[in-house]
């Protein structure tokens, strides 16, 4: 508990120091205003910072859960973007302290005129300090924007793998991904209902979720298992599991708890139509050919949970001359795929969300996800094996996105 406490008072005088930095721009820009106005945006620039600190203390010290977790969101979101948003303020103001400080410096040694004599005081430059409100507006509105209008701007990404041991059966087959739903961040059930109807629009031959259908709990999904189950292919929708499928990241009251809370999760899939893969593999047959389907649980790279086990789930797949994996995590593919099973013609997985922030124009894509994961978006090949990792279709934490959408893929297998 001490030590909570010491954490909490720590970063509750940093956040405070940020605040009165940028208050100081505040002061500036505001002393020429009347003196109604001038007491609203002084007063009103520290209400946030009250409640800011109230919710801090509140997540430290209380039970987050006893709240939804889109009022989690909501709390958490709050926190990130003021003071994100407030540090772009700091650095600008930062520049021009030291700009000051330089200037005095040589003030301090230089004989010239009375006012540039040591002991003057250089004053802050009001366009500097509109320059740093600006420069915290510049990156809030941002974050506002990507989660009015990015969140839910559903986008289909079509591509063509060409496939040498696919059998002609399975040429030209299509195949619809999915992934990262996190139902428990979603504040537009219809927005969600129609990123589901461009799916169905695409007309897939088979669907894939690849893990992560909520946060942390499977009451997250209840409301939207009618519109889930909207997904129909007619050689049917499979899926696996993510990290935080687990409920690893709660503190549970009992492992029973816990249990009961994934067989929710498993049971949920069931009355969506999903077939849910853990650990195991199954056949889609044409004209007497045959397609693998291999599904593992979670399998993470480093600190992430390693439920998945893929020797299981690959046995008795040998007589297909296409197999395809679905994994949530993309670290797999380089940790156990390309070694160990070179059959394995294509793996499909999430995870990432491509940090829900980025760049792509064009073959050019940026975003801090690729600091992170070696795959993070798109397409790769090693060899004659592929993977594919979706950018997700729902959002956590951030409860929207800026330059990288939320994906429906579509995969066209061909014969190579």
């Amino acid at each position: 508990m001490k030590a909570r406490i010491m954490v909490m008072v720590i970063a509750l005088l940093i956040l405070l120091a940020i605040d009165y930095y940028v208050f100081q721009a505040v002061l500036v820009v505001s002393k020429d205003w009347t003196s109604v106005w001038r007491n609203v945006m002084r007063i009103g620039f520290w209400v946030p910072t009250v409640l800011s600190f109230s919710a801090i203390a509140w997540w430290a010290f209380g039970d987050q859960y006893t709240m939804t977790p889109q009022m989690r969101t909501v709390i958490f979101t709050s926190l990130i973007g003021l003071y994100f948003s407030k540090i772009f303020g700091v650095l600008v103001l930062f520049a021009e302290d030291v700009f000051r400080g330089m200037k005095w410096v040589v003030n301090y040694f230089y004989k010239g005129t009375e006012e540039n004599l040591p002991g003057v005081s250089i004053s802050r430059s009001e366009f500097i300090s509109k320059a740093a409100l600006v420069a915290s507006a510049i990156p809030f509105g941002t974050m506002a924007y990507g989660i009015i209008s990015g969140a839910h701007d559903y986008r289909v990404r079509r591509k063509t793998i060409y496939l040498p041991n696919l059998p002609k059966a399975f040429d030209g087959i299509r195949l619809g991904q999915i992934s990262d739903i996190h139902s428990g961040s979603f504040f537009n059930k219809t927005a969600v209902k129609g990123g589901v109807e461009m799916m169905m629009q695409e007309k897939p031959d088979l669907i894939m979720f690849t893990g992560d259908l909520v946060n942390n709990e499977a009451s997250e999904v209840k409301d939207y298992i009618n519109i889930f189950d909207k997904f129909k292919a007619p050689l049917g929708v499979y899926s696996v599991t993510g990290n935080h499928d687990y409920g690893d990241y709660v503190m549970w009251k009992s492992k029973q708890m816990k249990q009961d809370n994934f067989n929710n999760l498993i049971e949920a899939h069931r009355l969506m139509g999903f077939d849910l893969l853990m650990n195991e593999n199954r056949f889609v047959e044409i004209g007497g050919e045959k397609l693998a389907i291999i599904g593992i649980e979670n399998w993470g790279g480093g600190r992430f949970a390693k439920y998945g086990k893929l020797d299981e789930a690959y046995k008795g797949t040998e007589e297909a001359a296409t197999k395809i994996l679905l994994s949530h995590d993309p670290s797999h593919w380089d940790a156990q795929v390309l070694s160990m099973y070179p059959d394995i013609d294509l793996a499909l997985a999430g995870h990432t969300h491509g940090f829900q922030f980025g760049v792509e124009i064009g073959d050019f894509k940026w975003s801090p996800s690729q600091y992170a994961y070696k795959q993070w978006a798109g397409l790769y090949q090693t060899g004659s094996q592929y993977l594919y990792v979706n950018r997700g279709f729902g959002y956590l934490g951030y409860p929207g996105r800026v330059g990288m959408p939320p994906e429906l893929t579509i995969l066209e297998l061909k014969r190579a």
